[in-house]
């Protein structure tokens, strides 16, 4: 069975990256995947101050382990600043090569304004730093807040259609990748 972890750069409460995560976390288990959502928002993580250890904080090992055992991962950020969000880049600073090499990737970007894709360009880049597969699909929500109807649900049916091509992709490729390794 393919396994993923999945993470969202946010900690709002009513997260819409967290819901969109989800959301595509749900249509890879429904083509048998095994997903595992890590919420940021229950976990206590330092600052990374370049350093291999935070014995203080058990919560970097669980966030290591859960994406060392996964053969690939699922990304949600909202774009802050034109940008990827602080708190999904500490998470992925928390972690090495280790984790993070030769596990196919998957990225959404959450937007209060027009759809565009620079926060999903710089974790492109980033992802390719650590020597990660990003699939060539990616998913980017612009205007969340009329994105969502009141169950969560993707309003728009070609946005939802483009989530489901989008988790087939990830989950393709990782199976692909993960036969030659």
């Amino acid at each position: 069975m393919v396994k993923f972890v999945g993470l969202a750069g946010s900690l709002r409460p009513d997260s819409y990256s967290q819901l969109a995560l989800r959301l595509a976390g749900d249509r890879l288990k429904a083509l048998g995947a095994d997903v595992e959502i890590l919420d940021l928002r229950d976990m206590t993580l330092p600052f990374c101050d370049g350093g291999k250890e935070y014995p203080d904080y058990p919560d970097v090992e669980r966030l290591r382990q859960a994406f060392l055992n996964a053969d690939g991962f699922l990304l949600a950020t909202p774009e802050y600043h034109g940008s990827v969000s602080g708190v999904l880049k500490n998470a992925l600073d928390l972690m090495s090569f280790d984790q993070l090499d030769g596990k196919v990737a998957g990225m959404i970007s959450i937007l209060g304004g027009q759809s565009n894709s620079n926060a999903l360009n710089d974790l492109r880049t980033i992802l390719r730093w650590v020597h990660a597969w990003v699939i060539p699909e990616q998913v980017a929500i612009g205007q969340a807040w009329k994105a969502f109807d009141q169950n969560g649900k993707l309003v728009d049916e070609k946005l939802s259609q483009r989530l489901d091509e989008f988790a087939q992709s990830l989950y393709d490729n990782t199976r692909k990748l993960r036969s030659v390794a």
